[in-house]
């Protein structure tokens, strides 16, 4: 016996119900008896465990001593539809900005001298969402969801930052609401706390939708480039790649430096070339002189 959660769990996993003890009332399977079934299933005929752990609800099976079969289901199917969709029916414009982050990395240096007892150490990413929904405030044409059903451009107020996020069960985007209403410090434990749950599978599913744009960073993996998928319906994502020091001509003498690369992907149908440089370079201003992502804009008379 299994309630027709668990067995369409077990059918995803490729479980067969019927070598699964269930622990529940008159031997009734329960979801946390799945857990323990799929190392066992594995071991039949046929089958052959995927090295490091399946991260897609995958059912394998043994080809040759060298191939495996993969069936894509589960988040990593949707994964791969919600993507080749944005690709093909988005035309992306792609960005790539240097940015001089050396004032910045010693803010947060300093910052993470001060922080609070119950704070984790602050990464770029807090600040560049600081910095990013101060940006919109003058292009909020980037703060946008496309209805494509309706044929219409639904523009936000507030800005609620989706955060790309590495899960063993895939790429999820757990969403920062009203950032532009928060501190510096709330920013950081939401992200900390969003992206902890989307990795332990505890995220609800309003902590995954709603985003009006999106941050994606690779961190130390960022390379020096990259052409990241919009988020559909959002019209732009923003990528971090990895900062690095490097010599560089400042102030006509040649120094080093810290910088770190923008890049980032707009809906040319929606978000003109012009503007879409214009918001980046604004961004880049702003993570060059960090002070002023803390000062309040001063509203024209």
């Amino acid at each position: 016996m299994a309630s027709p959660a668990n067995r369409r769990r077990a059918r995803e996993a490729g479980i067969d119900l019927s070598t699964v003890v269930g622990s529940g009332p008159g031997g009734r399977i329960l979801r946390e008896d799945l857990g323990a079934a799929p190392a066992a299933a594995a071991s039949g005929p046929g089958r052959q465990p995927v090295p490091g752990g399946a991260d897609v609800s995958a059912e394998t099976s043994e080809i040759s001593a060298e191939t495996s079969e993969i069936k894509v289901i589960g988040l990593r199917r949707l994964i791969a539809e919600r993507t080749a969709s944005a690709k093909r029916n988005i035309p992306h414009f792609a960005y790539v900005e240097e940015v001089d982050v050396t004032e910045l990395e010693s803010l947060r240096h300093h910052l993470n001298l001060s922080r609070p007892a119950d704070a984790a150490s602050l990464s770029y990413l807090p600040l560049v969402v600081m910095a990013l929904t101060r940006v919109l405030e003058s292009f909020p044409q980037c703060n946008v969801l496309y209805d494509a059903e309706r044929g219409v451009l639904v523009r936000h107020r507030a800005v609620h930052v989706g955060i790309a996020t590495q899960t063993p069960d895939g790429l999820k985007v757990p969403v920062v609401r009203n950032a532009q209403s928060l501190g510096l410090w709330e920013v950081a434990a939401a992200i900390r706390r969003l992206a902890e749950r989307a990795r332990s599978n505890k995220a609800t599913r309003d902590e995954l939708v709603g985003s009006t744009i999106t941050v994606t960073s690779l961190g130390k993996l960022g390379g020096i480039a990259s052409t990241p998928i919009i988020n559909a319906p959002e019209v732009a994502i923003i990528g971090l790649n990895k900062a690095i020091e490097r010599p560089v001509v400042h102030h006509g003498a040649v120094v080093v430096r810290r910088i770190m690369n923008l890049s980032s992907s707009f809906d040319h149908r929606f978000v003109d070339g012009y503007d879409a440089a214009a918001m980046i370079q604004a961004l880049k201003e702003l993570l060059e002189h960090p002070a002023a992502i803390f000062i309040p804009k001063v509203k024209s008379k």
